[in-house]
């Protein structure tokens, strides 16, 4: 009902309007003084029992909460710093292609499996200002069903200046390097060809780590301090194939949620079998220039005493083909993760009420999932999980 105007009431004589002329001659009065103005609409009733309720119009009525238990953080007591940023890092007002953003966020569905990825400036970094180490990079290569999905991660040196920056340069490179031969990869992920794909992959990871170094020369810094760990996880969209292939090189955490219990399935020099899997990476038979390594010592032979002695052993290529059950969820992640996942079993508990049940959590959900805090921990976090249907 449209207001109505201020006046006297409508039911008295004075307050109802003449009739409108008519051109072509009089017309019946339809408002005429006698006739009834229309009522209102009646007012709902009101309850007769206190237990019930009336919800008011065009209000959904309430539904029992489906959300899953969320937490601000475990362990023994509350993180040192705040829980969310206090701080930016400097800025350059003529290299703002520098900055990175505090948080990271992706997801698809290709397949049997849905992928959420997140990275995550740590408490540390928020509350000093300083820019997130981590990187983090999603890619899908090809079309339909021969389309691979890469996720890249990478982590720069500690307290270095260019950390971020070699992490992203570590992603990049490596994105550049799976995407020329994504037809290849594809195919040999779906021919599960564990020999191929180990040698491909780590021929992949030395030549992007070897420009990460050359670059580091460029800029004239040490290799060590313009380096990155790297760790990547290759997905296809084929819906016949669960082979999900990690590779990478530098600490992080590779875990499987299987029938509501996790498995630390990160891949260790020496390791051959597993089931289901399809193979682990280990150190190579040879360096880079071709030298072979002994079996026990993992060294290079001796060289003579008119060669300079031989650079640190870089840290071991990493690589594991498995085959993913219906219902798993796989997850990899950076060191920021990891850690507080092998340390707190508290969070390891919460991860497994949040993620066995429900299916695939939205990446809000995801987000607020993987910021959950642990007293001790405060690096950056980067993870990608992938949930089998």
């Amino acid at each position: 009902m449209p207001p109505r105007p201020p006046g006297p009431p409508l039911d008295t004589p004075a307050a109802l309007p003449p009739p409108p002329a008519s051109p072509g001659g009089a017309q019946p009065d339809t408002w005429a003084p006698h006739t009834p103005a229309a009522e209102p609409p009646a007012a709902a009733p009101s309850p007769t029992r206190p237990d019930l309720s009336v919800p008011a119009p065009y209000e959904p009525v309430p539904v029992a909460s489906q959300e899953r238990p969320s937490v601000a953080h475990v362990g023994s007591g509350p993180p040192t710093y705040d829980a969310e940023p206090t701080a930016l890092p400097p800025a350059d007002p003529d290299g703002l292609d520098d900055l990175v953003s505090d948080t990271v966020l992706d997801g698809a569905r290709y397949g049997t499996s849905t992928l959420r990825a997140v990275s995550v400036r740590g408490d540390s970094a928020r509350y000093r200002g300083e820019p997130r180490r981590d990187a983090l990079l999603t890619a899908r290569f090809g079309t339909a069903e021969q389309a691979l999905v890469l996720v890249a991660m990478a982590t720069g040196a500690r307290a270095t200046p260019g950390a971020h920056r070699a992490a992203a340069e570590a992603c990049r490179w490596i994105g550049r390097a799976v995407g020329r031969s994504h037809a290849r990869l594809a195919e040999d992920i779906r021919a599960a060809r564990r020999g191929d794909l180990k040698s491909g992959l780590h021929r992949l990871t030395d030549r992007s780590l070897g420009k990460l170094r050359a670059s580091a020369a460029e800029q004239g810094v040490e290799p060590e301090d313009y380096t990155a760990s790297l760790r990547c996880l290759l997905l296809t969209a084929d819906p016949e194939c669960r082979t999900r292939v990690f590779f990478g090189v530098g600490d992080g955490g590779l875990f499987r949620l299987r029938d509501g219990e996790w498995q630390d399935i990160e891949p260790r020099t020496g390791d051959t079998v597993g089931e289901p899997v399809v193979g682990f990476g280990s150190l190579p038979h040879e360096t880079p220039e071709g030298d072979r390594l002994t079996m026990d010592l993992g060294i290079t032979t001796p060289p003579s005493p008119y060669e300079p002695a031989p650079a640190p052993p870089r840290a071991p290529f990493r690589f594991r083909a498995s085959v993913a059950r219906p219902g798993d969820t796989l997850l990899l992640c950076t060191g920021g993760l990891a850690d507080p996942l092998r340390g707190e079993p508290g969070l390891c508990e919460h991860l497994t009420t949040r993620w066995s049940t429900g299916g695939p959590p939205g990446l809000a959900a995801f987000l607020a999932d993987t910021q959950v805090r642990v007293k001790g921990y405060a690096d950056d976090r980067t993870a990608a999980a992938v949930w089998e249907a």
